[in-house]
């Protein structure tokens, strides 16, 4: 049988895992973005997307079945469209477009996510009014599946359509878990396409998976006792740091 044996690919896979589980756990999903750049010191970006897509599969299982009775599916509708043709352009560009050219891409999504992450903590993102109709559920929709197939990433631009809508807090994460978790099963095409669910990937995952329903209770369990702003500053300092790490690796390498 074939797997990943280098130690420091679990040595920062394992923390990636957990963190993504802790966000579905109850900190917000939006945690999840740091997780494949993380792993992407070790392996190429699009092979650490594919190790993780397997297990967030089995955790929008359990949050679909939770959450799938609240959820504002009259938003979903809106969001969907873009949101294919968004995992569509990103199977393409994947396809397309080298592995230096994949760091560098992931590195600026993560450098703009945290420009986003700041300006909204300052208060300038909540000044602008956003239209709420079908062509922007479209765009933010397709903005959300680009990244969200390139890095497991889309809750950013999804919550810049939603989070104005001012839906409930218990609808807005159910509306949130059955669009991504729509998304993440059609997400299966375009890495099946370029061929990054072989039997290493798949077997990796499988090793991985256990850490799931962990990060998820760790995500409960810290729901009450930890400062939800303290981990998310934490969080978004080390994708800096990775955005940063990974933009000058992708442009040395075009050079």
């Amino acid at each position: 049988m074939s797997v990943i044996t280098d130690p420091y690919f679990y040595v920062l896979a394992a923390p990636a895992v957990l963190i993504y589980g802790i966000g579905k756990g109850g900190l917000g999903g939006a945690l999840g973005i740091i997780a494949v750049p993380l792993m992407a010191f070790a392996i190429a970006p699009t092979q650490a997307a594919a190790i993780l897509l397997p297990i967030l599969l089995v955790m929008d299982f359990f949050a679909v079945r939770y959450h799938y009775k609240n959820a504002d599916y009259s938003v979903i509708k809106r969001m969907l469209p873009g949101g294919l043709v968004g995992i569509a352009l990103a199977g393409f560009y994947m396809h397309a477009v080298p592995q230096a050219g994949l760091k560098l891409t992931i590195g600026v999504l993560s450098l703009w996510f945290c420009g986003h992450y700041v300006l909204s903590e300052l208060g300038v993102m909540k000044a602008a009014k956003r239209r709420r109709g079908r062509l922007s559920g479209s765009i933010w929709g397709g903005i959300s599946g680009f990244s969200s197939t390139t890095v497991h990433a889309g809750g950013g631009p999804a919550s810049i359509y939603l989070l104005p809508l001012k839906l409930e807090k218990v609808t807005l994460v159910a509306t949130m878990a059955v669009f991504f978790a729509m998304l993440n099963v059609v997400k299966i095409i375009p890495y099946a396409a370029i061929g990054e669910f072989d039997q290493t990937n798949l077997l990796t995952a499988l090793i991985l998976i256990p850490l799931a329903p962990l990060g998820v209770a760790m995500g409960v369990w810290l729901l009450h006792r930890v400062s939800q702003t303290l981990i998310y500053q934490l969080c978004y300092l080390f994708l800096f740091l990775s955005g940063i790490k990974l933009s000058a690796d992708g442009l040395l390498s075009l050079i």
